[in-house]
């Protein structure tokens, strides 16, 4: 590996790994030393990459828009293409008309052979069944969830019944049939899922619940899989 397609590779690993990303982590990835993974992190940094940490710490890329952008491989390309056009029949409003610029500008930035092979791609997504539109701006709502704001809205359940919920937003899942926002609930003191079609009166309160999203999600996360762990267990027990 020459030693520019090595830069290269390691811009891509910051990006993909989670951050900070340890030198050990970088030298296992690209199968070099330490020392030569110190020596690139200082290359890229004169070449204008803003990359926070030291060694024993840690590094966190953090994103120049003066850097040129990074070629992609043909895989990447289709994997692109068909997230971003999966993102335009599943998403909300906002979400999907991201997409569609997302992709059009994509088109117009890579090199003229792999821009035909986006305007011809052989890779397509169809829903037949879309979910519900959601009742609340969720660009609101995605904003409070990346400010660690604390919103409030009413909500109907599936039996009808009306509430209104005070919520620490955790993240938002994309389902097939509808989409999910994951929350620390304050009426019921728990973790909840709440559909977004059933969300009415978003507002954000002010009020912070900074640092914590990020550990109170993967917990949530976890519960989740060990309640469909125990359920899987349970089941093949039965059989």
């Amino acid at each position: 590996m020459n030693r520019t397609h090595r830069l290269f590779q390691m811009m891509t690993s910051l990006r993909r790994m989670p951050a900070p990303v340890r030198a050990v982590q970088l030298a296992d990835e690209l199968n070099v030393s330490l020392r030569t993974v110190y020596r690139d992190i200082d290359a890229l940094r004169g070449l204008g990459a803003v990359i926070d940490g030291e060694a024993g710490f840690g590094y966190t890329l953090i994103e120049d828009a003066a850097l040129p952008p990074l070629g992609f491989e043909n895989d990447e390309l289709e994997a692109l293409v068909l997230g971003l056009r999966d993102v335009a029949v599943i998403g909300d409003p906002a979400l999907a008309r991201a997409a569609q610029s997302a992709l059009a500008k994509l088109t117009a930035r890579v090199p003229p052979r792999q821009a035909h092979r986006l305007q011809h791609a052989i890779l397509d997504v169809r829903r037949f069944r879309r979910p519900e539109p959601p009742r609340i701006n969720v660009a609101d709502l995605r904003a409070a969830t990346w400010d660690e704001e604390t919103v409030s809205f009413g909500y109907t359940d599936a039996k009808g019944a009306a509430s209104q919920r005070e919520v620490d937003p955790l993240g938002i899942v994309y389902m097939q049939d509808t989409n999910m926002l994951m929350a620390w609930c304050h009426l019921r003191t728990d973790y909840r899922v709440f559909r977004l079609d059933r969300m009415d009166g978003l507002a954000r309160t002010g009020k912070s619940f900074r640092p914590r999203r990020v550990p109170m999600l993967r917990e949530h996360l976890a519960r989740i899989r060990a309640e469909i762990e125990a359920m899987a267990e349970s089941s093949a027990q039965r059989l």
